[in-house]
């Protein structure tokens, strides 16, 4: 047995272990409080992770003691306003305020700020209700796939995050029906913009649609974008398939680079001549002997009439040349072109020309040549429209209108395999929406993550 000397200090390793490891498991965690999360997304995000995604710097942060838990305030920047003013009417104090804006001065320009920027503030309110709000977390998107966030950790510090998304290509088939507009119908299922206004100018060569469409008629479109993860649009893509009433428009990108359109069996859908020289309009007078509104007497009306509000787009109805563009009577200012063939087309009652329009210039189908107006001898703004063969005036509705050209053999088989690819995509679309729609009226589900909604009638992102 060991002889106790109490000259010599005891040592007594466990305890000492002890403390060893309890350090090293305190230095550990307060490692992980401090380090930056990392953001790893493998796959599309639902709204809920969408929006832990862009706070998710300022959600962990817990309220300081005497302070309730933080609450998210959007605030958008006004006219005149300086970015550490609109953050100070989230509620908090202009220290906290100030702070935020020093911050994110790292990252960004905080003094030259336009009107509508945006952000979300996540303050605390004291819990006795005195004073004011503290600051737990701002976040500012700074790009369609970028955030920056500003965020509080567990010691009282406001640390700066910069946060970056992926963006990848994706191909979305959106099927519904009609209901109001085709630009709100197909607004609904998550069509851009720039989409539906290349639908429409497309469809404008075969359908009406002040007349043509009704309520519950189906649609389909095929469209390429590129989304975040979180599913917010960043680039809109072309159109690579329109459908309407049965009308099949598909994509084809001929051997020598050209884009166009085309129907079932590879004809070009692009017309001779537009049907209707201006969109959203509806046809308040046609073709055809009538009452005049003016002189009171019946008179040939030998145009067609389009009602739509003054400045409206005038187009092109088809490739030619501005044959006259002045004043003309009655007609008030007036633009003919003509077109080959002996056909020729005459725009009245304009506002005003197209910029730079005059007599002996070359113009395109589609191209803006002048603005809805009241001109002349009229009642309220119209387009007055007509159309010419080989000198006479004949009927824009019922004329017999060349149409488009058919493929050569070798772009021919290019576009088979084209269509057949898109119709193999859209059938089981179609069939969902043709099935689903009547049942689920108004029902909207969002793509994957998404930022924007659509009715539950195919809408359908493919990853690229």
């Amino acid at each position: 047995m060991q002889e106790f000397d109490p000259r010599r200090p005891t040592i007594r390793f466990a305890p000492k272990i002890l403390v060893a490891v309890a350090g090293l498991a305190v230095l550990g965690l307060g490692w992980k409080l401090t380090a930056a999360p990392t953001l790893s997304v493998a796959q599309p995000l639902d709204p809920a992770a969408l929006a832990t995604l862009q706070h998710v710097a300022f959600a962990r942060a817990e309220a300081q003691p005497g302070f309730d838990r933080g609450q998210n305030i959007s605030v958008e920047v006004r006219p005149g306003e300086t970015l550490e003013a609109a953050v100070m009417r989230s509620g908090i104090a202009s220290t906290d305020a100030k702070q935020a804006v020093n911050i994110l001065a790292q990252a960004m320009d905080t003094v030259n700020i336009r009107a509508g920027m945006d952000f979300v503030a996540s303050v605390a309110r004291p819990q006795d209700r005195r004073g004011p709000a503290r600051l737990i977390g701002l976040s500012m998107r700074t790009g369609a796939a970028s955030t920056l966030t500003v965020s509080r950790t567990f010691d009282g510090a406001l640390h700066l995050r910069e946060m970056e998304e992926e963006v990848r290509p994706e191909q979305v088939v959106a099927c519904g029906k009609m209901e109001g507009s085709f630009h709100q119908s197909a607004s609904a299922v998550g069509a851009t913009s720039s989409v539906i206004a290349e639908a429409s100018k497309l469809f404008s060569h075969k359908i009406d649609f002040s007349r043509d469409i009704k309520a519950g008629d189906p649609f389909c479109l095929v469209f390429d974008r590129k989304v975040t993860e979180s599913g917010r649009t960043v680039e809109a893509g072309g159109l690579e398939y329109a459908e309407v009433k049965g009308q099949r428009f598909y994509g084809f990108m001929r051997a020598d680079g050209k884009k166009m359109f085309l129907d079932t069996v590879g004809k070009n859908i692009k017309g001779f001549l537009l049907r209707t020289p201006v969109d959203g309009a509806r046809i308040t007078s046609k073709f055809g002997l009538r009452r005049h509104p003016i002189l009171g007497y019946n008179k040939m009306h030998q145009g067609i009439d389009f009602g739509v509000g003054t400045g409206t787009p005038v187009l092109a109805a088809g490739d030619g040349v501005v044959v006259e563009a002045r004043r003309w009577g009655g007609y008030g200012n007036w633009v003919r072109i003509r077109h080959s063939g002996g056909w020729e087309t005459g725009y009245a009652h304009l506002s005003r020309f197209g910029k730079g329009l005059k007599a002996g210039q070359r113009v395109s189908q589609g191209q803006v040549i002048a603005y809805v107006g009241s001109t002349g001898a009229s009642t309220g703004p119209h387009l007055h429209y007509e159309v010419w063969l080989k000198g006479k005036r004949v009927n824009p509705i019922g004329a017999k209108i060349p149409a488009g050209n058919i493929l050569g053999a070798r772009d021919l088989a290019a576009f088979k395999a084209t269509k057949s690819r898109l119709d193999v995509l859209i059938a089981p679309e179609r069939e969902t929406a043709a099935i689903a729609a009547p049942e689920v009226p108004g029902a909207t589900k969002k793509l994957a993550g998404g930022d924007f909604s659509a009715p539950r009638a195919g809408l359908k992102p493919r990853a690229g």
